[in-house]
């Protein structure tokens, strides 16, 4: 057997090492021997396997949020760009009428945001990016540098979705955990995230290979144990601190609320389902203890639209109805604050507390950066993560797509022809012998 590290070292060096090797009797001083051979052996070619292993070994998670603007001046571009990839999905509604709807609607933002919220800036963008932050650090803590995770809003540059993938290839990462941080799936959440990186990912390709070379995806966590527990551990610690002193379990009332789905969505999947399910996995929890629980959707009211109901102003009355002389809003289908979960509560408790002053109510925090859930959340992504960096690169030629197309077309165009001409001849007979 040939020498593995002969031109490595001098012939001298190499005979002294091997001696010591063969002489030593103690087997730990025998392999540290031989792992020092093994290093020095063939340097060159060690080198190249470190080298392949480490190019393109790193994955960038792409967490995604809607955004919500910080200036006041973007309302009508934020809303054309909710109304093709949001409204669109569901509403019957002319393009040819969006700018002009987006520049109505931003009228009506200006007035609730500035006016009758003393101008009110959406803490969103700030406590995504905490989200953001906080989940890097646990994955990092376990990958260190082969892992980053880049945040992406749907309607707010310089985070729109093809600005933050040109930002990922331009840093050298060619495998993407697609990681919208939305509670439920639909359309509407994780749906338009897949759209908008579908999008850009087309516009990207520049070669004969695609820069992305593996992919993984997380569409939501409505149904992870861990979220629905630590939903009902926040209600259940806020009764206990505030309300319990001053009422019954019996009348303390809880809102969990949704956020609201039209019925119909072009045959899209709208949410409805997920968001049903996980009101009812965290009432389960909390029922025993507290009778009166109903879920509150926060919908958008559009006309003509049949939205979910109750509504979260509908759901308080009716638990107001049944005796509640408290009610807790807890948000379970928002996973980051926003003007939603802010200011429409906050007119819904107004109107409310109008009518019945008697009652105390009591504003719930979405989960935003809590420390429980930040862990939870980079969890969900481990195995996907783990996944990505084992896996061979995929090697994918967009400009095959077409030709392919056409492939499959002919050949399913003479399949179905040849199919029609042999059942002609043998079905009848096989048909009539099974039939009852």
């Amino acid at each position: 057997m040939p020498c593995p590290w002969r031109g490595c070292y001098s012939k001298e060096v190499r005979k002294r090492v091997k001696r010591l090797v063969i002489q030593d009797h103690d087997k730990s001083a025998r392999q540290f021997f031989e792992s020092i051979i093994y290093m020095v052996a063939t340097p060159d070619q060690r080198q190249d396997s470190v080298t392949a292993a480490s190019v393109g070994d790193r994955v960038a998670v792409l967490l995604m949020g809607y955004g919500e603007v910080e200036s006041y001046d973007d309302f009508a571009n934020y809303n054309e760009q909710a109304l093709n990839l949001l409204t669109a999905k569901f509403a019957p509604v002319p393009l040819w009428l969006y700018p002009p709807l987006a520049k109505l609607l931003a009228v009506f933002d200006l007035h609730e945001w500035q006016h009758q919220h003393d101008h009110f800036i959406s803490p969103h963008n700030a406590i995504f990016e905490q989200q953001r932050a906080g989940i890097e650090t646990q994955l990092q803590a376990h990958w260190g540098e082969r892992i980053k995770v880049f945040k992406a809003f749907n309607f707010c540059a310089p985070h729109l979705p093809d600005q933050v993938l040109a930002q990922i290839k331009a840093e050298g990462f060619d495998k993407l955990l697609i990681y919208p941080l939305l509670v439920v799936d639909s359309i509407f959440t994780s749906g338009i995230a897949v759209e908008q990186v579908n999008q850009a990912l087309a516009q990207q390709f520049d070669g004969v290979e695609h820069w992305v070379k593996g992919m993984r995806y997380i569409p939501s966590f409505f149904n992870e144990p861990d979220y629905i527990a630590l939903m009902a551990k926040m209600v259940e610690t806020k009764i206990r601190q505030d309300l319990a002193v001053a009422h019954l379990p019996s009348q303390t009332g809880i809102v969990l609320m949704n956020h609201g789905c039209p019925h119909k969505a072009k045959g899209f999947t709208s949410g409805i389902d997920e968001s049903q399910a996980l009101y009812e996995r965290v009432r389960e929890r909390l029922i025993n203890r507290y009778p009166l629980i109903s879920v509150g959707w926060l919908n958008h009211q559009t006309p003509l639209i049949d939205w979910t109901q109750p509504n979260a102003d509908l759901a308080a009355k009716n638990l107001i109805d049944l005796g509640a002389t408290a009610l807790v809003f807890m948000p379970i289908g928002f996973a980051t604050e926003n003007h939603e979960t802010l200011l429409d509560v906050d007119h819904i408790i107004q109107g409310l507390r109008r009518k019945h002053p008697h009652v105390t109510y009591v504003q719930m925090p979405c989960v935003n950066d809590h420390p429980e859930f930040l862990k939870m959340a980079a969890t969900w992504a481990e195995q996907h993560v783990a996944a990505l960096l084992e896996e061979d690169a995929l090697v994918v030629n967009p400009q095959l797509a077409i030709a392919q197309a056409q492939h499959y077309a002919e050949h399913h165009g003479h399949g179905h022809s040849h199919d029609h001409g042999h059942s002609s001849g043998h079905d009848h007979g096989h048909h009539h012998g099974h039939s009852h």
